[in-house]
């Protein structure tokens, strides 16, 4: 009986010993499972600090960008002089085309000529448009090449490029309603906007 009590006493030790071994298995593991999650948190405290710099950033751009666009507004406000439109009867777009026809580029360079004549620093604002015909993603495109053909002619000419800048309306602004070839054609042209 004795050796039962004892092999009883020797085997309650040993589970409390296994037990008691086993809470500190659990603390070690949480340990380290705390270790990995305060460098996780770490790491995503570090980005977010990057974040908040480039968003700092990004917002110190956006407003210089804004203010300078505002002084460039109040800048050409009524500084327009006059504009040239390059669609009338004998100068026009093919449909779908963008390449300047001879009487286009005829008063592409009286454009040309008469800027160099008044000698004075103007910017130009080359717009392209076109008809409805076709998607309105085409007709952007085509607006862009009509403005770039006429950017490009002028610099032949010698204007600077960089007093020169294009934008594409595509089909948002005709100058007649699309439902008729005559006012399909008055729609494809390029507008030249010059500015002091």
């Amino acid at each position: 009986m004795r050796m039962i009590k004892s092999s009883a006493v020797t085997a309650s030790v040993l589970l409390a010993g296994t037990i008691a071994l086993g809470g500190c298995a659990t603390k070690g593991f949480v340990r380290e499972q705390v270790a990995v999650v305060d460098q996780r948190v770490a790491g995503a405290e570090q980005q977010i600090g990057q974040h908040d710099t480039q968003l700092a950033e990004l917002d110190r751009t956006s407003r210089e960008a804004l203010e300078r666009a505002v002084a460039a507004g109040k800048l050409a406000e009524g500084k327009f002089l006059y504009q040239q439109v390059i669609a009338d009867d004998g100068v026009k777009f093919e449909t779908g085309r963008w390449v300047l026809s001879p009487e286009a580029e005829a008063r592409l360079t009286e454009l040309a000529n008469r800027l160099k004549s008044e000698n004075r620093n103007v910017y130009l604002e080359i717009q392209g448009h076109a008809d409805a015909t076709g998607s309105e993603e085409y007709n952007m495109r085509l607006g862009e090449e009509r403005a770039e053909a006429a950017r490009r002619f002028l610099a032949r000419q010698g204007v600077a490029l960089n007093r020169m800048a294009t934008i594409s309306y595509g089909e948002e602004e005709p100058a007649a309603p699309n439902d008729s070839q005559e006012g399909r054609a008055q729609n494809r042209r390029v507008v030249i906007v010059v500015l002091a």
